[in-house]
């Protein structure tokens, strides 16, 4: 939850740039062993990492990195259903903020 307000209160680039990788896998332990308000927290904060790092080629290396695990978790009918939401609402806001190929 502190990681969520650091990130929306517009933590300086160049730190995120330096945490990207350490927080991916963070990102992806939470969403692969995580259940219900960890998967759901894990996907808010996805999205606002993927907003802070744009669409440039690291937002991107991101997006491609936890992909999978977001549409495992949205497509898992065991899941919370604000965990599938909270994957659902940030595979689509970071597909259209960072991914470079449109479809």
């Amino acid at each position: 939850r502190s990681l969520r307000r650091v990130l929306a209160a517009g933590t300086p680039l160049e730190l995120q740039m330096q945490r990207r990788l350490t927080l991916s896998d963070s990102l992806k332990g939470c969403l692969r062993k995580g259940e219900g308000e960890e998967q759901a927290l894990a996907g808010t904060v996805f999205a606002l990492l993927c907003l802070q790092m744009g669409s440039g080629p690291e937002g991107e290396e991101t997006l491609r990195s936890l992909k999978q695990l977001l549409m495992s978790v949205l497509t898992d009918g065991t899941a919370s259903p604000s965990a599938r939401q909270s994957c659902a609402m940030a595979l689509g806001m970071c597909c259209c903020v960072s991914a470079a190929d449109l479809e």
